[in-house]
Parts: structure tokens; sequence; C-alpha cells
């Protein structure tokens, strides 16, 4: 997710991503994932918690995130489609034993062993995955 993230929507620094935190200073139950080290955030201080309507991430930058979720198949869910909204938040979404989360990695692991798939070789804008990640984000 957050290889295609740089590859797709910008290039991130080590101080862009937070994953686990022990700081148990939470504003939302979404943000008690990360510690738990099963949510992330991506740009925190571009894309904050409740940020208001407009000030988050672009049409074009959301159309890639919803391109992601699509290809996590509901295993990961973002915070750009929570209440209160944080557009920055990444979360794993199903139980630790879900077939789906195994199946995920395992089609991220094979787009490493073949050039040409996943992160940097897809096109969130053709028709065909516009069309595929409103029917994914039709069915969260």
């Amino acid at each position: 997710m957050v290889r295609r993230y740089c590859y797709e929507i910008e290039m991130l620094e080590p101080s862009d991503v937070v994953g686990h935190t022990a700081n148990k200073q939470i504003h939302a139950d979404m943000e008690s994932s990360q510690l738990s080290g099963t949510a992330l955030t991506v740009k925190e201080v571009y894309y904050p918690l409740a940020a208001p309507a407009g000030n988050g991430m672009s049409g074009d930058q959301i159309t890639v995130v919803e391109d992601i979720l699509a290809d996590c198949q509901g295993v990961v869910a973002w915070g750009g489609e929570m209440d209160p909204l944080k557009q920055s938040h990444f979360q794993i979404d199903v139980p630790p034993h879900d077939s789906r989360l195994k199946t995920l990695a395992a089609g991220i692991n094979n787009w490493n062993d073949h050039p040409g798939k996943g992160a940097g070789a897809i096109d969130a804008f053709h028709p065909s995955c516009v069309s595929r990640s409103r029917k994914a984000r039709n069915a969260r």
C-alpha cells in the first residue's frame, strides 16, 4: 500500500509514515489500531484528524487511494471513509487469521517477483480500474 502511494501519489520521507506507537494518547477510536501495530498514518500533518472537507487530498489522490483499497480487497480500511475523517490513516480491517490477509500478502509478494506488476505499473485512472474501485467503494 505504501509503495503504491509513493509511486502514484508522492514520494515519502521516513518521517512521513508512522506505524506502531506506544503513545496511548488517541483522539479517535481508529487511532488505537496503531497501538497494536495494525495501522499507519501517511503525512498526518497534511491530513489530520477531522480536517475540514475540501482541505484534504485532491480528487486524483483519492482516486489512487480508492484503487489501492480495491487491490486490498477489503483487508485495509481508510480513514478517509471513517467518521471522524482522517485521510492519513490506513488500518488492517480483518482479524489476524482471516485468509484474505494471507492472500493479499502473497499477492503483494508476487508483484516483487514479477517486474511490471504492482506498484509503479498500475494506472489507477484506467477506466477498468476506476470501475473496479467504484464497485469496491460501494461494497464497503
